[in-house]
């Protein structure tokens, strides 16, 4: 039996020109935080999912690399071609630029490495999933720039041995990992619903709430579950330069990715030592409990002011 992991969020609403940046970012920033954490410049984080619709004008500016897994295109390792849209809207929810049009991503001036594992069926290989992870570990940028942040708004059902060994190498390495919990929830907070990697410790894993800070019925719940983000009517970037609402936990993880760009910076500020423990230490600090069980918030709502 081949493991396969998927992406499947839900399309709401297309919308060619918003007219308003994502309501969601409200939630987990004041914009004054931008200044000290220079919008996420010089942090670079791999986004693993569907490719990237890398010409989009909302991101074109923030892509440094790319590299295909898929036999989409022939295999072509330089076409990272995003089918479903699903990792140009997670990709925009991360870093889409600050400028006078369309959105602006958490950590705007920050860089994205787009590795697709996703073909254009929504559907990936656990063996692509771990490649990539070890290509992301491995990556050096024209100027030896490294990324220090993957996210994976994917996964699959079924425990992967090899996956583990690498999620946990890469976190040694000091990269932080950041998952979505999965889409799979009953609304039973007392049931465990288990998306790996998002489940492995090793991972920081985001579960969705609305924007009312309410947990999402779709969204798994499980004790390893760290924190909660925005995942209902997340609008962001996606196919020929449109602009998309979409609902998925897989919209909520690319928030904290894009909080701890941030973070990382204001910690280099301080002088203080990057790894996964002083990241943790941080959103910890930063987060506020919404009042539901720990295994459907996690230690709550990240917010930076």
């Amino acid at each position: 039996m081949v493991n396969l992991i998927r992406a499947s969020p839900v399309k709401v609403k297309i919308l060619n020109n918003p007219e308003t940046n994502n309501k969601s970012l409200d939630l987990i920033l004041d914009k004054s935080i931008w200044k000290d954490s220079k919008r996420g410049k010089d942090i670079i984080t791999a986004v693993i999912d569907s490719g990237c619709a890398i010409h989009h004008p909302d991101l074109k500016e923030n892509i440094i690399g790319v590299y295909n897994f898929t036999m989409d295109n022939q295999g072509n390792p330089n076409d990272v071609t995003d089918y479903i849209g699903h990792g140009t809207h997670v990709s925009g929810i991360i870093a889409a630029s600050y400028n006078k049009f369309g959105i602006v991503g958490v950590a705007p001036e920050s860089k994205l490495l787009i590795l697709k594992v996703i073909d254009q069926n929504g559907v990936g290989k656990y063996n692509n999933l771990v490649k990539a992870i070890e290509y992301a570990m491995n990556w050096k940028g024209p100027n030896d720039e490294r990324i220090s942040i993957i996210n994976l708004s994917l996964g699959g059902v079924h425990h992967s041995e090899e996956l583990h060994e690498t999620i946990k190498k890469a976190r040694n390495q000091g990269v932080v990992l950041v998952s979505a919990s999965g889409n799979e929830g009953d609304g039973d907070y007392t049931t465990d619903e288990k998306l790996f990697p998002g489940y492995y410790k090793e991972v920081i894993q985001v579960g969705s709430i609305n924007l009312e800070g309410v947990p999402s019925y779709f969204s798994n719940s499980n004790l390893n579950l760290d924190f909660v983000a925005p995942g209902e009517k997340i609008l962001s970037t996606h196919l020929d330069d449109k602009y998309v609402e979409l609902t998925g936990t897989s919209m909520a993880a690319p928030h904290i990715t894009g909080i701890i760009a941030l973070a990382l910076n204001l910690l280099k500020r301080e002088n203080k030592e990057l790894n996964l423990f002083s990241v943790y230490e941080f959103l910890l600090s930063k987060s506020k409990r919404l009042g539901f069980p720990s295994n459907q918030e996690g230690n709550g709502l990240v917010h930076l002011k």
